[in-house]
């Protein structure tokens, strides 16, 4: 459901059918790439499911692009036909405006299941970047994105691994989702209604979107392009939510901040899931002590290339999962540059290594195919970018992306790290950190800071006070400005190039 449209499985499957046989009458065949440039809304999904029984492959859009940023992924992309929102103009025909149009091809084509057999090497493409370049699109084998990301099609519970273990448990998924979390005389939901606030044209939304539906739950559409906590909290309320995907900090605060200030219902919830962002300690035990319902909160730590790199858990059993760490997988580790695992304790900052179900690779770019998809005897890893180091205990703590690193004084200080040092400080609600030149040190560390609600803004000599009790003194910010609202993607995730423009503007 999204906003007054509901859909049962019967009517979503119907009418994804005859789109599926609209699109092949304007000429869209197997493993065409369909551009989807929607906001999020049942038409939104429809269109996904269409591609997919064709074999084709839909491509999402961001809608915030300008037009150069739209003509660079329509013609990366090798886009043949684009479903677009009735207010964008076209940059692509065949074209199909959501609206009366979307609903005349749904019309004109039939409804029968005959588009012959799928394969589990049939593709599914994500277009990731905008924080740090163009964008790119992530290419996976669809068997390996159903079982890496979407729980095997079992979400919020016990995720499924293998095909084989699909038919083993298909009738009792019920019984098996949220079983890691629930006691054995914990009330079981009657059906996981999932809610995600990360848009479609993100990874964070497609995969929650995905994941429920071919777990056979109730998918919730976020209605609004603006997210409003109250308007979430209303939802989780009317439609008796049972999971919330959040997108760390940016999510997670506003949400704290609307249930101190009202009154809901959220007894149904009885999981919060996390990623893309960072969800900071005491946004995580606030969380958990104003929903006493939720079982337990869970982060994701990854990327389009990698999404589980880890995972951290909080549950009522102890104290909140510090930020930034997650404990040790067999499929992840942290390398040095010969591609050796980083000594536990020893602080030596490296590379995280993925392997497992991974893509394929980059489309339309060998180059970058290579530098991120590395082969070691004889076992393929991922590189993500990602930097982190292993502490004593071998709990794996993230520093940040690679190419995100600012070097002072010869130095390496990542972001993520300082930002979550920052994010302590009880007059800071939202933050970034970026480096700025510097001729003596080459670079200096730059925080942008906007201050919580009714709380003064902290003075640069505030900051760093409370900062050295977590990070080490060169990291420290030396230079601060203070904004009314940092800026992140829809998606919730930094906006560093708007944070290194606030930085240049206020040097010029």
């Amino acid at each position: 459901m999204c906003g007054d449209v509901r859909r049962t499985y019967r009517e979503l499957d119907e009418r994804a059918t005859r789109l599926a046989h609209a699109l092949g009458s304007l000429g869209v065949s197997a493993g065409d790439h369909v551009g989807l440039q929607l906001y999020d809304s049942v038409e939104h999904v429809e269109a996904m499911l269409a591609c997919y029984k064709l074999r084709a492959v839909p491509i999402n859009v961001n809608w915030r692009y300008v037009e150069a940023e739209l003509r660079h992924l329509l013609a990366d992309a090798q886009i043949v036909a684009l479903v677009h929102e009735p207010e964008f103009e076209p940059l692509r025909q065949p074209s199909l405006a959501r609206g009366p149009a979307f609903e005349a091809a749904v019309a004109s084509g039939w409804p029968e299941r005959d588009f012959g057999p799928r394969s589990p090497d049939d593709r599914y493409v994500l277009y990731t970047g905008g924080t740090t370049g163009m964008p790119k699109g992530v290419v996976w084998r669809q068997e390996d994105i159903f079982f890496a990301v979407m729980g095997g099609g079992n979400p919020g519970g016990v995720p499924i691994t293998k095909p084989d273990e699909i038919v083993d448990t298909v009738l009792n998924r019920t019984e098996l989702r949220l079983q890691a979390f629930l006691g054995p005389d914990d009330p079981k939901p009657e059906q996981f209604v999932q809610l995600g606030v990360g848009p479609l044209m993100h990874a964070s939304g497609q995969w929650s979107t995905l994941g429920t539906l071919l777990g056979g739950g109730k998918l919730v559409l976020y209605p609004d392009r603006h997210l409003e906590m109250t308007r979430v909290l209303e939802l989780i309320e009317t439609e008796r939510v049972t999971g919330l995907n959040m997108v760390g900090d940016s999510t997670g605060v506003p949400l704290l901040a609307a249930l101190r200030a009202g009154t809901y219902d959220t007894s149904s919830l009885q999981l919060l899931g996390s990623g893309g962002a960072m969800l900071s300690s005491d946004v995580k035990a606030g969380l958990m002590d104003a929903m006493p319902s939720v079982r337990a909160i869970t982060e994701g730590v990854g990327s389009s290339e990698a999404p589980v790199e880890g995972v951290a858990v909080t549950t009522r059993a102890g104290a909140p999962a510090p930020s930034l760490h997650f404990p040790p997988r067999p499929d992840t580790v942290v390398v040095d540059d010969e591609f050796k695992q980083v000594v536990p304790g020893s602080g030596q900052a490296g590379r995280i290594a993925v392997r497992g179900r991974m893509p394929i690779g980059y489309f339309n770019d060998p180059e970058k195919t290579a530098r991120t998809f590395v082969e070691v005897n004889g076992q393929r890893w991922v590189l993500p970018g990602d930097m982190a180091t292993v502490e004593a205990d071998g709990t794996v703590r993230l520093l940040g992306r690679g190419s995100m690193c600012i070097n002072t004084g010869g130095e390496k200080v990542y972001p993520e790290e300082v930002e979550a040092a920052i994010k302590a400080h009880p007059a800071v609600v939202d933050t970034l950190v970026v480096g700025r030149p510097d001729e003596r040190f080459g670079e200096q560390v730059v925080a942008i800071v906007q201050p919580a609600v009714g709380a003064a803004a902290p003075t640069l000599d505030d900051l760093q006070a409370h900062c050295r009790g977590y990070v080490a003194g060169y990291k420290l910010p030396r230079g601060l400005f203070v904004v009314d609202c940092v800026e992140r993607n829809p998606a919730g995730k930094p906006d560093y190039e708007w944070a290194r423009g606030v930085v240049n503007l206020t040097l010029t």
